[in-house]
């Protein structure tokens, strides 16, 4: 089994996909919550706060599927890669060293995600100094 430096997670409500990735493989993983009807996002014309509680055990399991990646990048269309990211923050705030970035991507298919990912790490390793 190779080890992958490099994870990227595109996340909504309804399922995270997550890509581990070197320079010549992708490993691909698929996590749905326990009960995907209940969104993360806010929740128009509610009583109270209108928040939907999160479902800490789905944003868990996309942490623990980072495996041992040393860089990640989160990624998706609404508010679920902020509930990730505060998750991760709240929980095991060591986590969050290994969070290069957050970026709103929509809906891309699997091929182009992992496509922006390696330009993104490719573009973030020239700016990181490199160790000798």
């Amino acid at each position: 089994m190779t080890q992958h430096n490099h994870a990227v997670v595109w996340i909504d409500s309804h399922e995270a996909r997550v890509f581990r990735f070197g320079p010549d493989d992708v490993e691909r993983l698929v996590l749905r919550p326990h009960d995907p009807h209940v969104h993360i996002h806010h929740k128009a014309n509610t009583i109270g706060s209108g928040h939907a509680s999160e479902d800490h055990a789905f944003l868990q399991s996309v942490v623990d599927a980072f495996g041992p990646a040393k860089a990640v990048l989160v990624t998706g269309p609404g508010l679920a890669k902020t509930a990730l990211v505060k998750h991760i923050a709240k929980h095991d705030p060591r986590e969050m060293d290994r969070v290069s970035g957050v970026e709103t991507v929509d809906h891309p298919t699997d091929a182009a995600l992992v496509a922006h990912a390696r330009e993104y790490f490719r573009a973030a390793d020239r700016m990181t100094p490199q160790k000798v």
